[in-house]
């Protein structure tokens, strides 16, 4: 957050951040996706090559990286699943 700031992103305005979900397992079972939208029904899902990325819409902050993370970590555990990694475009 810190290189973002530097750069100057602005964390006043609401942007898409992704989240990486990793599993001991790939793929994970299906219906997890079908979870996820569930639980998250602004948020998008996709498949890719050996993990399942979350793009959601909102306003960057430590807290709320870190509240996402926990929630889809949450989530997916069930299916070995983790969200240690996120991201944004600048």
């Amino acid at each position: 957050m810190r290189r973002l700031q530097r750069d100057g992103f602005s964390f006043d305005r609401e942007t898409e951040i992704d989240f990486n979900i990793d599993f001991d397992q790939w793929p994970p079972d299906s219906s997890l996706i079908g979870i996820l939208q569930n639980e998250l029904p602004s948020a998008k899902v996709s498949v890719h090559d050996d993990y399942l990325l979350v793009k959601v819409r909102a306003r960057l902050s430590y807290a709320f990286v870190i509240k996402m993370q926990a929630d889809l970590t949450q989530i997916s555990a069930a299916f070995g699943g983790r969200c240690e990694s996120w991201g944004c475009w600048t």
